[in-house]
Parts: structure tokens; sequence; C-alpha cells
């Protein structure tokens, strides 16, 4: 199994996936080829479907920084309670673990308590699930003071249900967590440090949740209205963000490479301007203490006026992938705002896959982040979404000493004519109504400029 990387610190990690399902029954002959015929391009997807969740695996394993040693896949009727493997495929395991030389095993499935206490008395090696790699990679991520408070409530929830026996893992998790000894006094005494430390988090991020919700009520007096791109991860979302703000945010081929969210502010074709907000990305089975712990973070996402989603039109997995993001928002309860979907990376598609994905998809936005293409469509279109803050034409009759008021409408509005009139200029504006409220004393209604109007634009 050839390496993906060369580190040599890096951890060897042996992959474990476990497809759960029924087993494929018997048939006889010409049932089976009725039966094929039918079913080929089911079939197909299927196959599709596990090579790119298995791929997925192994990208979130590479995000964490480790070396793939091996790779294992069983299919399972259903999940062993004990091992979730079954005992004959946990000794190929343990074979696997010591030859391959693993540092750790890393099971594409969530494990109970006792599944997880089973397999590492098993193995020669330490276990993680799935959710435990996420936070991982999560814990690698956190910059800001922010994200690494819901990244540490995150794994200690996780962590404290499955404390009980919990020998190699509980090395995981540093800073403060006693590992003086085995027994129950000391099992009470990490639990007990762990529910304070939860406490004390908790208590963190709702001044965290205060502080942004002070900032955001701010930002609401002065009716700037803010658009969320939403999306799972590695749609783009950054690219997409760079190349409408120029601000320069971390790219990366990389899951979940933004946690903190980034605000900045767009102006768009109408001259109004929005805060555009770049948030984490969404993932296949998300866990529920993510959702729970990023929260504070989320709130972007459920005061946004539009959301922005961002879909990768080269993935095989694109529908599905669209699926796993509106099962967040509907956790968050935002499946009714008003939404544009971006089919972004549309230069990795050929001529035919773009007819396709136009003719497939009605009304979304093809677009390539890194070419730059399609932007000015979704800001025309981000123009029609918006209703707060509407785009309002008004006439002004303006001194010409009032040069101020003349440089606010032509950097905020569009003057869509001007006349002068001795030491007035009279000019029609398309802008922004919280621009042209201000402003209001030298509206006038009347007659229309006349044919010596100077046209702008």
């Amino acid at each position: 199994m050839p390496l993906n990387a060369t580190d040599s610190t890096a951890e060897r990690a042996l992959l474990v996936t476990v497809v759960i399902g029924p087993p494929r029954r018997s048939l006889t002959r010409g049932a089976a080829q009725a039966r094929d015929a039918a079913a080929s391009t089911s079939k197909s997807l299927a196959v599709l479907d596990e090579d790119s969740r298995h791929e997925e695996f192994r990208e979130l394993v590479i995000s964490a920084g480790a070396i793939v040693s091996g790779e294992m896949v069983q299919h399972r009727p259903k999940a062993d309670p004990a091992t979730l493997l079954g005992s004959g495929k946990v000794e190929e395991l343990s074979a696997m673990a010591a030859s391959s030389r693993a540092d750790v095993a890393i099971v594409d499935h969530d494990l109970s308590p006792t599944q997880l206490r089973n397999l590492e008395d098993a193995l020669p090696c330490r276990v993680i699930d799935r959710t435990q790699l996420i936070l991982d990679i999560f814990a690698r991520h956190a910059r800001t003071r922010e994200g690494q408070l819901q990244v540490e409530l995150a794994q200690l929830e996780y962590m404290l249900p499955r404390l009980t026996g919990h020998g190699k893992a509980m090395s995981q998790l540093g800073g403060g967590i006693g590992t003086r000894g085995p027994g129950e006094t000391q099992l009470e005494t990490d639990r007990r440090r762990i529910q304070r430390r939860v406490l004390q988090l908790r208590k963190e991020l709702e001044g965290v949740r205060r502080i942004r919700t002070q900032q955001r009520q701010r930002r609401q007096s002065v009716p700037v209205p803010t658009v969320a791109l939403v999306g799972y991860t590695n749609a783009g979302k950054s690219t997409l963000f760079n190349a409408i703000t120029n601000a320069g945010v971390l790219e990366s081929s990389r899951m979940f490479a933004t946690l903190d969210p980034k605000l900045s502010a767009v102006q768009l074709p109408s001259r109004r301007k929005v805060l555009l907000s770049d948030t984490v990305g969404f993932i296949r089975d998300l866990p529920h203490t993510l959702v729970t712990s990023f929260r504070a973070t989320l709130e972007e996402v459920r005061k946004a006026e539009v959301l922005i989603h961002v879909r990768d039109a080269s993935s095989p997995m694109c529908e599905e992938h669209k699926a796993e993001v509106e099962k967040v928002l509907g956790e968050l309860d935002v499946l009714a705002k008003p939404r544009l979907e971006v089919m972004n990376k549309v230069d990795l598609l050929s001529d035919e896959e773009r007819a396709s994905l136009a003719s497939a998809n009605g009304r979304a936005i093809a677009a390539s982040a890194k070419e730059h293409t399609g932007l000015e469509t979704l800001l025309e279109r981000l123009d029609e979404e918006l209703v707060e803050d509407p785009v309002l034409e008004q006439r002004f009759q303006i001194p010409q000493s009032e040069g101020d008021v003349l440089a606010a409408l032509e950097a905020g509005a569009l003057i869509q004519s001007r006349e002068y009139d001795g030491n007035l200029v009279r000019v029609i504006v398309a802008g922004p109504a919280s621009l042209l409220g201000r402003y209001r004393r030298f509206r006038v209604t009347g007659r229309e400029p006349s044919a010596q109007t100077k046209q702008t634009g």
C-alpha cells in the first residue's frame, strides 16, 4: 500500500471501513439477468457512492496529518454490538495492524463505548472512530480562541460517556484530564474534571455569543444585510469568498480548512453593500456535538438574509452532498431562507457536462471561483434576492456647494442622469433606501431632466 506522505513524525493509520446493509440475495439465472438489466444504473451509482465515501474517508485521514499504512473494508448485514466488525475480522485487523506497524486504527463509523473498549483491548494500537477523527481535524485547524473553545467543548462532550475503561485512548485529550491510574476513584475524578471544564467552556462560549449578538445588533442599526456562504466541505467556499472580496483567507484542498467565520463587505451592482460570511463546511454524518458546540459560529448562518449554497459541480456525489447540507440547514432551522445555488468548479467539466449541468439545475449559477467566472451573475442574482434595504429611484436637487453629498451618492448609488442648472445639480439616482434616506432634504418631485441631461453610469 503506497503511503500518502513521507513525514516520519506522522502517525501511521490503518483505515477501517464498515458498510452496513442487507446481504445480496441469490437469484435464478433468468431473474438475475432481468434484475441486472433493470438495475444496472442504480448498481453503478451504488458502487460510485461507496467509492466516493471511501475516498472522502481517506481525505479526512490525510487532513488529520496521518500516513495511510493499510486499509480494510467489510460488508456486514448489521453491526456487531460488541466490536462492530465481528470476532473474525477483529483478529484479521489485529494482524494487519501489527504487520503495518499502525499507530492508530481509524474506523469510518461511530463506535459505542463498548465497541471502542473491546477494539482497543484486541488491537495493538489506539482506536478512534469517525467522530473523533473529525474532532481532531477541527482541533488542528482552530485558530481563534472561540474556535478552540468550541472544539474542546465538543471533544469533552464526546469523551464524557466513554470514560469507563477507556485506557489507551485517554491520552488523546490533553490539558488537565488525569491519568494517574485505573479504578473508580480516578474515573470519578476525571468525570468531575470534565464536567467542570464543560460548564466553564459553555460559560465562555455564551460570553462569545453575547459579544456576537451585540456586534450583530450594531451592524443591524445600519441596514447592511448579511449573506452567508454554506456548502459541503471542500466545495470551494473560501476560494469563492476570496474571488468576490479579495480578502485573502486561507484556501486549501484539505477538508475543514475554514473553521472560524470571516466577514467582508461586498458592493453589489446596485451599489448596495452586504456583509459576506464564509462559514465552516458541512459533511456527511456531521457529529451532532459539533453542530451544538459551533452554534455561536453558525449564528451567522441563522441571521443571514440570503444563503449562497456553494456546490462542487465536478463531484460525482454532488446531489448527495446537497442533501447533507440541507440536512444540517434543517437542524439550524434555516431551510426557508432565500437561497442561491452556485455550481462551482465548472472549469473542471467538459463542454458536454456543462450543458448537462445547465439543463439539470435550472436557476443554479455556473461558476468557477478559481477562474473568476460567473461572479457577475452571482452578484446580480444576489441583488435580486435581497429585500432588506431595497433599491429605489429618486430625484434630487443638490447645490454644487454640497460636494460631499454628490460624492456620497456617486459612491453608493447609480447616477442615472445629471443636469446642471446654475448652482444646482439635478440628478436621478437609483440606490439603497438607507443611503437615499440620508439626503431626503434634497429630494424633489417634478419634471424629467431635460434633453441636455448628461448621462452617466
